[in-house]
């Protein structure tokens, strides 16, 4: 095999990218590709590996034409990628886990802050001019200590914002996989560093002061928080979601915040990123962050050496050493 031929649609990290052009031949396109061009660019034999970014679709007509070797996601999630025609043709993906858990669940707990102390509605109005001194009902908000964390699926990221909410004196209710549930053995829950109590997907809704989701987006959790589990939510609940933007009805959100069906969202990730629901923007009880759950530099550089790894081990004829569906390799 020859030097292996790198497609980045977007540069990562210095490191990564210093260590794919050591191992081979890299190109990065002068603008982000569309959806035609990067198809086009798969199937033209020009390239092995697509290093690729959350916003490149990869779907079933897209790899049946490709000519790679593999796809090396920058990013735990690899949603954008129908991994079942990846295996099909043989096209490995390798993503990027275990580095993000602790700056996304940071993220999740400002949300939850920064949502319930209205602390982005008191930037803008100290920067505006407007604030005329302390007042007795300026921006009254909603206590975070001894409200109720609900946590929609319970992988590492949930459990790490679990471990900062009860440091504020949150109590912690969790529904593993959500909306069925997969429920954790009694002996599990009692394990765990931080109390927290199991509960259904039905009691998580009806009880969170604090919704949080942390759920993969698979068809089972596509609009998982639609306009009824909005409407069985406390009217003085706030939603944040650092897990996947299509988890949320994004337009039911809008109309429950409009009309108070909920008190507030805080979120990092969108249903049609990075487009906004209509009258998303215009809402003053939502925080918008723009998807920065691993945006700090030790973690994003280490993404990028776990990238660049997977993407120069597929191009050199080896199995990746994160690799989310190593039936294509056999």
């Amino acid at each position: 095999m020859g030097s292996p031929r790198f497609l980045v649609t977007l540069p990562i990290p210095e490191k990564g990218m210093a260590a794919l052009r050591a191992a081979g031949t890299v190109h990065v396109p002068a603008d982000p590709l569309t959806p035609a061009q990067l198809r086009a660019a798969c199937r033209s034999r020009d390239y092995d590996v697509v290093v690729a970014q959350l916003g490149d679709r990869f779907d079933a007509a897209l790899l049946a034409e490709a000519t790679l070797v593999g796809i090396s996601n920058y990013a735990v999630g690899f949603d954008n990628v129908d991994v079942d025609a990846a295996t099909a043709h043989r096209i490995v993906v390798g993503n990027t886990p275990g580095v993000l858990t602790d700056a996304t669940a940071d993220v999740a707990m400002l949300l939850i802050l920064a949502t319930a102390r209205r602390a982005v509605e008191g930037d803008r109005l100290t920067r505006s001019g407007q604030w005329v001194g302390w007042r007795p009902e300026l921006l009254l908000g909603h206590d975070v200590s001894g409200a109720t964390l609900g946590l929609a699926g319970f992988g590492r990221i949930a459990r790490a914002t679990a471990a900062r909410a009860v440091a504020f004196g949150m109590d912690v209710v969790f529904c593993s996989h959500p909306p069925a549930g997969r429920p954790l053995s009694d002996d599990d829950v009692a394990a765990l560093p931080f109390p927290a109590r199991q509960v259904s997907w039905a009691e998580l809704v009806d009880t969170s002061d604090f919704l949080s989701l942390h759920v993969p987006l698979a068809d089972g959790t596509h609009h998982l928080v639609d306009a009824a589990v909005l409407n069985a939510m406390k009217s003085t609940a706030i939603l944040v979601n650092t897990a996947r933007g299509s988890v949320v009805d994004e337009d039911a959100l809008v109309a429950a915040l409009r009309d108070g069906t909920l008190a507030g969202a805080g979120l990092d990730v969108y249903e049609h990123e990075p487009r906004l629901a209509p009258g998303l923007a215009d809402l003053t009880n939502v925080v918008l962050l723009p998807h920065l759950g691993s945006a700090t530099v030790r973690v994003r550089d280490r993404m990028a050496e776990l990238c660049a790894a997977n993407a120069i081990a597929m191009g050199s004829g080896q199995l990746p050493p994160h690799c989310v569906n190593p039936q294509a390799w056999q």
